[in-house]
């Protein structure tokens, strides 16, 4: 299977394109939507932050700059509402576009909602409430319900809904991550049609940099064993965007196998093969996270 990769790297954070938003560089955001653009990204997300100050300038000019640059559909990602409306006013292709997002909180659904109801854009229905975090699989179909209600009364359908059961960071524990993929596997009961993300560099989050990428990557093969249809990833990883693409069917298949409790011989692994099993082992819980996961 395949999973349309969402490009976060053009991010308010990021040393290169957070540097260019703020002096309204457009050449080095530009450069980066090409690049994500040319690696197979699906959409790009565009995260200009909370900017309080200048957040309804900035991400029309954010906006501007990417379409000038690449046609790849667009994903808005801010935590200022007035920014998120501000932006979609001048997006060119706004039934492609994705609003990321719309959490599970009242004052947030009030003010987005008609947003992307007006605008026809696709929608990433974040499963995070008034108290925070869902404790469980169980709170995360009730807030599921809560948002598929809100934007379907708003003549939003589900097919233009993607729920976001949120990655939590390994070095947190693994029972949050079972929750998620719980609740992924239930999803179509909930809302038949309705597509799913997850930003996959949130389960790496607090990890030393060199090994994230290895988390990233068997997290995402475990969200496909339950179908998810889009993910926020690094574009910059060619393994990761490989694994997007459908190209890593045989490491995939034996992930899938973990999961339904069929393990291999890892006498008989090696490589990227091996990089999988030990990161599984530990991303189910199976085992305990160290940063020496890898070499144990």
């Amino acid at each position: 299977m395949k999973v349309a990769a969402i490009a976060e790297s053009i991010n308010i954070m990021g040393k290169r394109s957070g540097t260019a938003m703020k002096e309204r560089n457009p050449a080095p955001v530009q450069e980066m939507a090409k690049e994500e653009s040319a690696a197979g990204a699906s959409y790009l997300d565009l995260n200009i932050g909370p900017a309080r100050k200048d957040g309804i300038e900035l991400m029309p000019w954010v906006v501007q700059t990417v379409e000038a640059a690449s046609s790849v559909p667009l994903c808005l990602d801010t935590t200022n509402t007035a920014a998120m409306a501000a932006g979609f006013k001048v997006v060119k292709n706004r039934e492609a576009a994705i609003m990321n997002s719309i959490s599970a909180q009242p004052e947030r659904m009030e003010k987005l909602i008609p947003v992307a109801a007006e605008a026809g854009c696709n929608v990433i229905a974040l499963l995070w409430g008034p108290d925070g975090m869902p404790r469980d699989s169980n709170e995360r179909c009730a807030m599921a319900v809560d948002l598929m209600m809100a934007l379907a009364e708003a003549g939003i359908p589900n097919e233009k809904m993607l729920f976001d059961p949120i990655g939590t960071p390994i070095t947190l524990g693994a029972d949050q991550i079972a929750s998620g993929l719980e609740f992924m596997s239930m999803l179509q009961d909930i809302a038949p049609g309705a597509g799913s993300t997850v930003g996959l560099s949130n389960v790496s989050n607090g990890v030393a940099e060199h090994l994230r990428k290895y988390l990233d990557r068997t997290y995402l093969i475990m969200l496909m064993k339950h179908g998810i249809t889009t993910a926020i990833v690094n574009a910059y990883d060619a393994e990761l965007m490989a694994i997007c693409k459908g190209e890593r069917q045989n490491l995939v298949d034996m992930v899938h196998g973990m999961m339904d409790g069929n393990d291999p011989d890892p006498a008989g692994l090696t490589g990227t093969a091996m990089e999988h099993y030990k990161t599984y082992k530990v991303l189910s819980g199976q085992n305990v996270f160290s940063e020496s996961w890898l070499t144990l």
